[in-house]
Order: C-alpha cells, then sequence, then structure tokens
C-alpha cells in the first residue's frame, strides 16, 4: 500500500476529495495531512475522515530535522502538494525526486510562478482574455509552478463569463480528474504495487 501525504494551505477540497477517493482502493491511502496554517479548514476535512493532520509554521517546514522525521515516522511515500503555498526545501526535492506532485489552478506555463494561486489566477485568466483554463499537475521543482508537467485538463470559456465562473469551472475539473490523474501517476511510479 502507497501511503500518501497531502500538504494544503487552505479550504482542503482537493485533499478531501484525495482521501474519498483512495478511501476504498488496494493501491494508496492518503494517511497524513500537513498544513502550514493551524486554522486551515482541510485539518478538520482530514480530521473528520479520521487521517491525521497536523500543522506546522513556515520555519518547522524548513527544517530538515522536523520534516523528515515526521514523514518517516507516517512511511510517506508519496506528497501530493494540493493547494499548498509555501515553496517546498530543496531538502524535501531530493528527498522525494519524482515522488511529489503539485496541482496548479491554470494551464501552465501560463499563470503561474510566484503569486499565482487561487483567485490571482483566475483573475489573471479573466485579464488576459483567454478561452480555456483549466488545471496543471505536475512534479515539484525548485522553481515555483516550473516542474515538469505530467497533465492537464482543460475547459472553455466564455467572454461573458466573471472571475468566479472561471473558477468554478476550473474547480469542477478539479473535483472530477485529479484524483485519477493521482492514481495514474502512482501506478506509473510503483509499477509491482500490488492493487
Amino acid at each position: 500500500m502507497i501511503r500518501l501525504a497531502v500538504f494544503a494551505s487552505g479550504q482542503g477540497t482537493n485533499c478531501e476529495n484525495l482521501i474519498r477517493y483512495f478511501a476504498q482502493s488496494n493501491l494508496a491511502q492518503v494517511t497524513l495531512v500537513l498544513s502550514n496554517h493551524t486554522n486551515a479548514p482541510v485539518l478538520e476535512r482530514a480530521s473528520r475522515l479520521h487521517v491525521e493532520a497536523l500543522s506546522l509554521d513556515r520555519q518547522q517546514f524548513s527544517d530538515a530535522a522536523t520534516l523528515l522525521p515526521i514523514l518517516r515516522y507516517h512511511r510517506i511515500d508519496f506528497i501530493v502538494l494540493a493547494g499548498f503555498l509555501l515553496m517546498i526545501p530543496d531538502f524535501l526535492i531530493k528527498a522525494y525526486d519524482h515522488r511529489m506532485v503539485n496541482i496548479h489552478p491554470a494551464l501552465l506555463p501560463k499563470h503561474g510562478g510566484k503569486g499565482m494561486y487561487g483567485r490571482h489566477v483566475h483573475e489573471a485568466v479573466k485579464a488576459a482574455g483567454d478561452t480555456t483554463t483549466g488545471f496543471t499537475v505536475h512534479w515539484v521543482s525548485p522553481v515555483c509552478d516550473g516542474g515538469e508537467i505530467i497533465e492537464q485538463r482543460s475547459v472553455g470559456i466564455l467572454p461573458s463569463d466573471t472571475v468566479d465562473d472561471i473558477a468554478s469551472k476550473e474547480h469542477e475539473l478539479e473535483m472530477e480528474y485529479f484524483p485519477a490523474i493521482v492514481e495514474d501517476i502512482l501506478r506509473r511510479t510503483y509499477p509491482s504495487a500490488k492493487t
């Protein structure tokens, strides 16, 4: 069984979706949720679904002597960033090379990088006059939103769509496709895993 950790900073809808998706899986399970905010709703969502949820501050997340033992203790094989707003430290990228993915709410390389998260992304899509939006799943690298793209899903948007409309369409895509994309990545990363 592949043991997953989900890192999230906010509401945690993707995290909850992943927990529920893998709850009946023979391939993987979400066994740990980490957040950088003590009052993030994601922590309550995870706890309600009987997944251990911890909060660490920015300093703890950037300290190998703090973070790595937590991941080792929970025997974490693979990390999914789902709305996690801190840059990932180099030591973690090395420790989980090609075993850590991020979801970004735009079609990278457009609308990525520093400051491009949440509503800011959807505002940028609207301001650019884009006719499509979507999300990108990519390997985590030292460059913000710069890791190798694994998969993307897109949806058309209309000139009349508001920022909220764009956000809603993009979020629906995430809810529909993200867990299955993670599952596919896990099958390719761990080809001998029992299913």
